[in-house]
């Protein structure tokens, strides 16, 4: 992860490129404000709680809702690069990190 924009003053803006090497994917997670990915190199996988994956490519823009549970990282056979922007809540946290992605669910995204 590249930090791009960090919370600062009054602002609780970030931005951070991610690059996720084949196979590589985040773990179960809800942001408290949305969260905006532009995914700008590669193939992945974006996928909420309770629907099916969805794949996603270079130019793709992903809008996740406040506290909706999901995960998303690059393809087996791809890397995966996106822009990720959210805000942090009052209390100053962007993200609450879930459970780990099983090699199952992630199987059942391809």
């Amino acid at each position: 992860m590249d930090a791009i924009v960090e919370p600062s003053g009054l602002s609780r803006s970030q931005a951070l490129y991610v690059t996720y090497a084949p196979g590589a994917r985040t773990a179960w997670h809800t942001h408290p404000i949305r969260q905006v990915l532009h995914v700008t190199s590669g193939i992945g996988w974006i996928q909420l709680e309770g629907e099916p994956a969805q794949r996603i490519r270079s130019g793709d823009v992903v809008v996740i809702e406040a506290n909706e549970n999901h995960w998303h990282g690059a393809d087996a056979a791809h890397t995966m690069v996106h822009l990720a922007m959210q805000e942090s809540d009052e209390t100053g946290k962007n993200v609450v990190w879930g459970r780990h992605v099983t090699d199952e669910e992630y199987a059942a995204a391809g």
